[in-house]
């Protein structure tokens, strides 16, 4: 049975990440362990495992660990053939996929690039942390970034920080990669919800930023023009080499990351090869400046 002291910790980048050694995920593991992993988790925001066996019921086990198991979100009528996939049978689980069977998707979001974003960001309570696993990978691209928002919030003049205190954002998803949603349009029918733009860590008392390209589209009360200027200067920001880890998948990686201080977004990769990774998600709650 794993120790504490089997843990191996290695520094994926200077930005955010560590790839953890010495230990097996099928494992019971101590109470002990989970809390070390846990601190881990809060000190690096993304944490990976080389070379995991994991079933689903494995990984959901060791998801579990962590809180009460995310629900897979369901779309509206309109938008539901953009989500949902034939093999999608369990609600804690997302196919994240380009494979089809007999012309009919298996999972969802599967195709070339995807703009940074965060998951389930247009809900209430958007999912605390994502636990993603490897199955099929192409053989060149597919890989995932990551942006640490603790060092974005960090790096922002405090000129820009006075103006956004206390404002919040729409956030609003249609389950598109790399398009923004109209929203001079009727938006009621799409997933949406107005965060704060500054959020306070619940667990480290840290601040970050609470924005993605993909879905954040306003800021609350500030002219539509400044509000695209200063959140596109947010995303600029926050895609800069130095705040981001770009990890190169590898068959059989567990890559777990908190969803509240880790924006992440996916590079393009050849259509006609197959890529499956496996999600599942950790509830969260609301969150606050």
């Amino acid at each position: 049975m794993a120790t504490t002291t089997d843990l191996k910790v290695t520094p994926a980048s200077d930005a955010l990440g560590a790839e953890i050694s010495g230990i097996d995920l099928r494992e019971d593991l101590p109470e002990a362990v989970i809390d070390e992993i846990r601190r881990l988790w809060q000190e690096h925001i993304v944490l990976v495992f080389r070379d995991q066996e994991l079933s689903m019921e494995q990984q959901l086990a060791f998801a579990g660990r962590f809180g009460e198991l995310g629900e897979r979100k369901r779309a509206p009528d309109a938008l539901r053939e953009r989500t949902e996939g034939i093999y999608q049978t369990n609600e804690n689980i997302l196919l994240v996929t380009n494979i089809k069977v007999d012309g009919e998707p298996i999972g969802a979001f599967g195709d070339a690039d995807m703009w940074f974003h965060i998951d389930s960001g247009y809900a209430e309570k958007p999912y605390k942390y994502t636990i993603l696993y490897g199955l099929e990978l192409p053989s060149k691209g597919g890989n995932t970034l990551f942006a640490n928002t603790y060092k974005v919030y960090d790096a922002l003049p405090d000129e820009l920080k006075a103006k956004l205190a206390g404002r919040k954002a729409l956030h609003i998803h249609e389950y598109l990669r790399t398009e923004k949603v109209d929203v001079t349009k009727d938006i009621s029918n799409s997933p949406h919800y107005y965060h704060p733009v500054f959020i306070t860590h619940p667990e480290t008392g840290k601040k970050a930023v609470f924005v993605d390209r993909l879905m954040t589209r306003l800021i609350e009360g500030m002219d539509p023009d400044e509000s695209e200027r200063t959140l596109n200067q947010l995303f600029d920001l926050m895609e800069s080499p130095e705040f981001v880890y770009e990890h190169v998948w590898r068959l059989k990686d567990l890559v777990m990351w908190d969803n509240r201080v880790a924006v992440h977004g996916r590079t393009w990769f050849p259509k006609e090869e197959n890529r499956l990774l496996r999600r599942c998600t950790v509830e969260g709650e609301p969150l606050h400046e």
